[in-house]
């Protein structure tokens, strides 16, 4: 992982810390709580593989991998702020996204590729996921199937291990996976409502029950207290690009090919083809072409007989 594929609020929450070098303090500015916040560094040193803080270091220290996370993270949030500031009648595309999803590797490639085309991303519950693109509040919506794909494109992008959520002293916390079976004594908490998932997260903390929920969103709610484990034997989720087909624009099949990785010179985009269209197409003398009005063909000029 790198610190572009970071979503933006996690950022955010690390530099509130590096800059105040106090965990605390830090986390009355952000309005959450200090366990919150800890835990959410410490997943992103696991995510990242470096560690950003001085292990027990008194006052808080940032190491070197800290200190340049810290300097790219400054810059992704400003241009993140910069986009956000785009007047609303400026904004060319507008994508929405469901709990759980980073889109910031995305908005990152697309602000690079085509930095005169305002981009919006709007976080939007998944219980609206799909009424969201058909009242157009957005263009395009990261989705998580299944949804009513009447009328609807939808591009599959990829599938998350669900996972189970427990105390951290639970005796399931032992184990890198778990089955079915083994939670045949627990109380599984209804987590089907995503929306809803932190309440379910505080009943698993306070020690009622587990709940099995898809890996990103275990990871956007970790917290010290609970750990996750993978799953066996349960379906994964998965995470789509959909849009309203009779919308399908040359922005949304550039956006789409942003997504599936295109590059910028692919032959699948519209800007692209426009290019190689005007590129091939030929030129005659005068604009016209052979054989029109304006450039009738030439007459052949009679035979000379020969004479006797």
């Amino acid at each position: 992982m790198t610190p572009e594929s970071v979503d933006v609020t996690t950022l955010r929450w690390f530099v509130a810390v590096a800059e105040e070098l106090h965990f605390a303090r830090a986390a009355k500015s952000l309005n959450i709580s200090r366990q919150k916040l800890s835990h959410t560094v410490i997943d992103l040193e696991n995510e990242l593989g470096i560690k950003l803080f001085v292990p027990g270091a008194q006052p808080t220290q940032l190491t070197e991998a800290g200190q340049e996370l810290l300097r790219d993270a400054r810059e992704i949030i400003a241009r993140a702020e910069e986009l956000s500031e785009v007047p609303a009648q400026d904004i060319a595309l507008r994508v929405g996204f469901v709990p759980g999803v980073t889109v910031s590797k995305w908005t990152r490639i697309w602000a690079e590729r085509f930095p005169d085309t305002p981009l919006e991303v709007v976080p939007i519950p998944m219980a609206e996921q799909l009424e969201a693109l058909r009242e157009g509040r957005v263009d395009a919506c990261f989705v998580r199937l299944p949804i009513d794909q009447d009328g609807m494109s939808a591009i599959p992008l990829y599938r998350e291990l669900p996972v189970v959520v427990v105390p951290k002293d639970h005796p399931l916390s032992v184990f890198e996976q778990v089955g079915m079976g083994d939670l045949a004594d627990e109380r599984i908490q209804e987590s089907g409502d995503i929306d809803a998932i932190e309440g379910i997260i505080e009943l698993v903390a306070a020690g009622v029950g587990v709940a099995i929920v898809p890996h990103s969103i275990a990871r956007l709610h970790a917290r010290r207290d609970l750990v996750y484990r993978t799953m066996m034997g349960v379906p994964e989720t998965q995470i789509a690009l959909a849009w309203p087909t009779a919308q399908t624009t040359d922005l949304i099949e550039e956006f789409v090919g942003v997504v599936r990785g295109r590059s910028e010179r692919s032959s699948r985009s519209p800007a692209q083809a426009k290019k190689v269209q005007k590129k091939a197409a030929p030129k005659r003398a005068g604009g016209g072409r052979a054989g029109s009005a304006k450039n009738p063909p030439a007459k052949k000029k009679p035979a000379k007989r020969r004479g006797r």
